[in-house]
């Protein structure tokens, strides 16, 4: 199973929101580039970046740290946040990002994130947030009238990578990441599952590990690790087990 170090970018710094929410960010550093190298040297080969002001504007806003955490990241960077056409998506591609994660274009217009994802073979992740069971969009601000499994089996036979599922309510609270409602996802698609939100130490690791045979791919950390509740490396070595 991978773990995901996060980097949340809001106006050029690291932060994480709670609950999605835009007022309530707490900055975390002002060199996103130099928290990614720090994340490699704890042995991180996989990174899950996010440009928090895209998601709101529909376009790159943090595009100078990203670039700047690309080429400082020597694995596999995954970036979401305000990615909507196809010139984006190549664009970042073509930078060196390993996977773009895909949301509200995914609810909104499903077929263009079909047709990117057969158009770059691997590298597509739907984003899949939920508040109470419900998809949230355009920075989790609006909830839709669409059930998370509905919307994740619009994309089986796609193509795409991986379901990225966020419990919304979970997300920078520290509260415990929702390990049953994940699985739950996993087994009632074909997709391998992504689970975010909430992680706060190193039993939420070891719970999805060991559901990683039921289609648990990975996990993204982020406020455990800023607030050295997880220790990276540990988590790594625990998930690999």
């Amino acid at each position: 199973m991978i773990v995901f170090p996060a980097i949340d970018l809001k106006g050029g710094e690291v932060v994480r929101l709670a609950e999605g929410d835009m007022d309530r960010a707490t900055v975390y550093g002002d060199n996103p580039a130099a928290q990614a190298m720090l994340f490699a040297e704890a042995g991180a080969e996989h990174l899950h970046v996010v440009d928090l002001d895209g998601s709101f504007a529909g376009r790159a806003e943090n595009r100078e740290a990203v670039e700047a955490i690309i080429e400082a990241f020597p694995g596999y960077v995954q970036l979401g946040g305000g990615i909507r056409d196809a010139k984006a998506v190549e664009g970042w591609f073509n930078l060196g990002v390993a996977r773009i994660v895909m949301g509200s274009a995914a609810l909104k217009d499903p077929d263009f994130v079909k047709e990117m994802a057969r158009e770059w073979e691997g590298g597509i992740v739907v984003a899949v947030d939920a508040r109470d069971g419900m998809v949230a969009t355009e920075g989790w601000a609006e909830v839709s009238d669409v059930r998370v499994e509905d919307l994740a089996r619009r994309f089986e036979d796609a193509g795409v990578a991986s379901l990225l599922f966020t419990d919304i309510g979970r997300d920078g609270l520290l509260k415990g990441c929702n390990v049953q409602a994940t699985v739950d996802l996993a087994r009632s698609v074909d997709i391998p599952v992504i689970a975010s939100g909430g992680v706060k130490g190193l039993d939420d690791i070891h719970m999805l590990a060991l559901q990683a045979d039921q289609g648990i791919e990975g996990v993204i950390t982020g406020r455990a690790l800023y607030e050295g509740r997880l220790d990276l490396a540990t988590a790594i070595a625990m998930a690999n087990r």
